[in-house]
């Protein structure tokens, strides 16, 4: 007879880029979350959940590629012929959701959105597919006053979930004193924006690279080009000395105090129209986080800070910790970024053809977790439920009855549904759940009206750290009358 052919079963494996979140991940993300949003609320910003999939004429020009569109996204031609994809973030379904429903919005409207994004993009060491992003916006209002408002609760944010003043700062700079500069510095001319936009994209590309390079690194790369230490050479802006010293005295223009900071921009663009716009923005940003109590120690004036150059229009802001953690190679570094945003005022735009202004603040939810992690702020791991065993299959209605009584007393607590014949089985199930306590009730109980409650934590670390006579005195398990358990438990759980 011919063999049946063997079941081709799938390879129980997550996919490359993605992984799986247990039971503590979540609580522990969730509970994060709860009081990020708990701030949002507080300012008076309500919640948005959107469809994780939108048109990818939706998500439009800020993707990677337009001309292929699952480049970058997850995306798929549907029935009817049209693109779709998963988001690949939450501010352009936020600018699609304004220009449909902007006549029964408010305005300015004030949204929080929490939730997963994909992207198709190769994987690596702690970069998926698929994470999560805290977003934070104000559409509708050009004022300043809404950036600075976003500032000020991002600072909030971090510090209801453990971030410590003095372990944060809050940068902020201002996309048109960026342009003030590269117009100061010969790089920008307003006439014929595309004028100098190679030599242009080499400077801003070196600015970012500041932290990484160092002054002299991003002066190498301003002139004539720099090698790196593996004897590679990346081409220059070729500006002149005197170019060149514009953008780094940009760069550098921190000064002792804000003012101070305000003064050297003033120096540096304060002559170019846009340059004295982006300074008396961010003058305005200043006063007001300063009347709000928000002094340098959490909020500082930043010129080095550059993100989104394609982006942002306006005001840009990164929230970075401060404290160190070992690196992978165990040295000591700091720890770097856990938020960003800005003011975008041309989003909206693309779907209704009026410019409409935008501000908002995005966390990387992850990252910010990890941080909590390395501060030793993260919310520990809970204690499971108390587990109620089961002496006899026939009984189970009594474990129920048990169970049911706890459920409604507030204390969290499930049946054992596995076979009740090994009792071994069912104290390393409960070990395993990290429950406080089991609930004994055998034929015996029963008949006598009592129960059994096993302290596995006391039992756990009486069994670590006490010595024959101690854990004989301290006994592990106690006998309870039925009446008096949920009494019992909360005053076990109280403790």
């Amino acid at each position: 007879m011919p063999k049946e052919p063997k079941t081709r079963r799938p390879k129980a494996e997550t996919p490359k880029g993605f992984r799986d979140y247990f039971g503590p991940e979540v609580t522990e993300r969730t509970a994060m979350l709860s009081r990020i949003a708990e701030v949002y609320r507080h300012y008076g910003f309500e919640a948005l959940e959107t469809s994780a999939v939108e048109t990818v004429e939706a998500l439009g020009k800020f993707l990677p590629d337009v001309d292929r569109p699952n480049e970058g996204v997850f995306a798929w031609l549907d029935e009817d012929k049209d693109w779709l994809a998963l988001r690949y973030d939450l501010t352009a379904p936020l600018a699609r959701v304004y220009a449909q429903h902007r006549q029964s919005l408010p305005t300015p409207y004030r949204r929080y959105a929490m939730g997963p994004v994909w992207r198709n993009e190769k994987p690596g060491p702690g970069r998926f597919r698929q994470f999560y992003q805290c977003d934070a916006d104000t559409v509708g209002t050009p004022t300043v006053a809404a950036d600075a408002e976003i500032c000020g609760m991002l600072c909030d944010a971090l510090e209801i979930v453990g971030i410590a003043r003095g372990d944060y700062l809050v940068k902020i700079n201002n996309r048109k004193v960026l342009n003030g500069v590269m117009e100061a510095a010969g790089v920008l001319d307003p006439a014929d924006p595309d004028r100098f936009a190679h030599e242009r994209g080499i400077v801003l590309r070196a600015i970012d690279k500041l932290d990484r390079l160092g002054p002299q690194g991003v002066r190498a790369l301003l002139g004539e080009g720099r090698k790196d230490e593996s004897g590679d050479y990346t081409k220059g802006a070729n500006l002149s000395e005197d170019q060149a010293q514009v953008v780094l005295g940009f760069v550098e223009a921190r000064g002792a105090t804000g003012a101070d900071t305000l003064r050297n921009l003033t120096d540096l663009c304060g002559r170019t129209q846009t340059g004295a716009a982006g300074v008396a923005e961010l003058s305005q940003m200043a006063e007001l986080l300063d009347a709000g109590g928000y002094g340098p120690d959490r909020i500082l004036l930043d010129p080095a800070t550059v993100r989104g150059l394609g982006y942002y229009t306006g005001p840009v802001f990164e929230a970075e910790l401060t404290f160190e953690i070992l690196g992978e190679d165990g040295k000591p570094r700091q720890f770097g970024s856990v938020a960003g945003g800005g003011r975008y005022d041309d989003l909206v735009k693309r779907f209704t053809g009026e410019a409409v202004p935008a501000t908002g603040i995005s966390i990387g939810v992850d990252r910010l977790l990890a941080a909590l992690r390395a501060k030793g702020r993260a919310q520990a791991e809970g204690a499971g439920p108390v587990v109620v065993t089961v002496m006899d299959r026939d009984r189970m209605a009594d474990t129920f009855a048990i169970v049911a009584e706890l459920r409604q007393a507030g204390i969290r607590a499930e049946a054992y549904l596995g076979s009740p014949k090994n009792f071994g089985a069912q104290m390393k199930y409960a070990d395993r759940r990290r429950a406080p306590f089991a609930i004994i009730e055998g034929s015996d109980e029963k008949a006598r009206g009592v129960v059994q409650v096993k302290d596995l934590i006391a039992g756990a670390q009486a069994a670590q750290t006490a010595s024959l006579e101690e854990w004989k005195d301290r006994p592990a398990q106690a006998e309870v009358a039925r009446a008096d358990l949920v009494a019992h438990l909360r005053a076990l759980l109280a403790k």
